[in-house]
């Protein structure tokens, strides 16, 4: 009649595998220098990372972790300068069911900003590999367990789900027994750089009534249309916002939708020197794949796809693209018997009419009609 319910150890387990597997060392020995650890959630965790890896290697640092605004009540750690006893000061993550267990009263919000004067952790660390390496030898990798409790009332005595023991990989700083090591952050704007996908439809309709942020895979993928979007006006180019739409009880903005292959950009460096002017409608589409590919005063009202191969060195110069495109639709009558994919999105993509410029072979190229 009984069945054992169990759950994972949590991805501070991650330290332990690199450690025990000796991909850590291995990455070391082959003359690696840092280490990146983010979750796979966030869609635009490699947006700042080389801006941030600059200043790890600037500044020397053993632990940088990137960090965003944060609002009071937010689903994400605050970064807090603690004292280990009387021993010296470590920035580390607080956990949000601890903050204000922690704070004991102190204010949690900067009024004259609206936002808490302790940052919100993303999970995107950077480690230096000579004394992460040093650290895992001496602790085995073995972090701090915590629990985390989820609570299905305010009155905090009934559980939402079953709680565990578990670890966290943004503890790491608290194993670190030198007392020279270099523990920093850098905050990032919010649009460029996290947009975790964590709750569903319904969780993040409550979140989003509270005024935070709803972090579900709509809002996921609007927020990654929107950095990129952002990306084009700063290369330039003049890019109109969609008409906010209601899917599933969530404010969102579909588009335009703008989708870079890792092929043609990564951060922010990536667009300005490949990017040059040109205008995009509100309801347009854009996806670019191709290491060595430009584009120039590109005038876009519809769905363009531009695919280039390796060795395939293309400019579209001037380019006019006019069609139906494509359109974000509310899901038909039965949806609930769409694929998942659809479900917790709360509405799918109908594919009318795109343009799709493909270079299959490489070579130079330059294309204006």
């Amino acid at each position: 009649p009984y069945q054992v319910l169990t759950k994972p150890h949590g991805h501070g387990d991650v330290h332990r595998l690199l450690h025990t597997s000796g991909a850590a060392q291995r990455l070391a020995d082959q003359g690696y220098r840092w280490v990146y650890v983010f979750q796979d959630t966030n869609a635009l965790s490699f947006k700042a990372l080389a801006a941030c890896l600059a200043l790890s290697v600037r500044h020397s640092l053993d632990v940088n972790t990137m960090a965003v605004p944060r609002r009071p009540g937010d689903a994400c750690g605050a970064l807090m300068s603690l004292r280990r006893g009387e021993g010296a000061l470590l920035i580390n993550n607080v956990e949000y069911n601890e903050v204000p267990a922690v704070l004991q009263g102190l204010p949690d919000l900067d009024p004259t900003t609206g936002y808490s004067p302790y940052p919100g952790n993303t999970n995107q660390i950077i480690f230096k590999l000579s004394s992460y390496v040093s650290c895992l030898r001496q602790t085995q990798g073995m972090v701090p367990e915590f629990v985390n409790p989820k609570y299905a009332d305010k009155a905090k005595g009934l559980l939402a789900a079953p709680t565990r023991i578990e670890c966290m990989l943004q503890d790491f700083p608290k194993l670190l027994n030198d007392p020279g090591a270099k523990v920093s952050f850098v905050q990032l704007e919010r649009w460029l750089s996290y947009t975790p996908i964590k709750n569903s439809l319904s969780q993040g309709a409550v979140l989003a009534g509270r005024g935070l942020p709803a972090m579900t895979s709509s809002t996921g993928e609007a927020d990654l249309y929107y950095c990129n979007r952002h990306l084009l006006r700063l290369a330039g180019m003049q890019v109109s916002e969609g008409t906010e739409a209601s899917y599933a009880g969530l404010q969102v903005v579909p588009g335009p939708r703008v989708v870079f292959a890792p092929s043609f950009a990564v951060g922010v460096g990536d667009v300005l020197h490949k990017v040059k002017g040109g205008r995009m409608t509100g309801r347009s589409t854009l996806l670019v794949s191709g290491r060595d590919v430009v584009v120039e005063d590109l005038d876009l009202d519809g769905t363009l796809i531009l695919r280039a191969v390796p060795g395939a060195r293309v400019k579209l110069k001037g380019l006019k693209v006019r069609n139906r495109g494509w359109s974000i639709e509310q899901l038909k009558a039965g949806g609930s018997r769409a694929p998942e994919e659809l479900r917790v999105r709360g509405y799918q993509l109908v594919k009318y009419e795109q343009r799709v410029i493909e270079f299959s072979e490489p070579g130079d190229f330059e294309c204006s009609a």
